[in-house]
């Protein structure tokens, strides 16, 4: 599996409470808060569903 490289751009105040939980899962807990993952489908459906909130780069 590839590494990718989470960043959080937007603020998830005004967001779900379930879209808060998938951050946190992924690791991100404030704004510029960056992680480096392995891309596999279950991180991928995570980034899918709070896509709005990050920005996502391979490396």
């Amino acid at each position: 599996m590839a590494k990718i490289k989470i960043t959080q751009v937007r603020s998830k105040i005004g967001s779900t409470e379930r879209q808060k939980k998938t951050l946190t899962a992924l690791g991100l807990k404030k704004v510029n808060a960056s992680v480096e993952v392995e891309g596999t489908p279950q991180i991928m459906g995570m980034v899918g569903k709070v896509g709005h909130l990050l920005k996502v780069e391979k490396l």
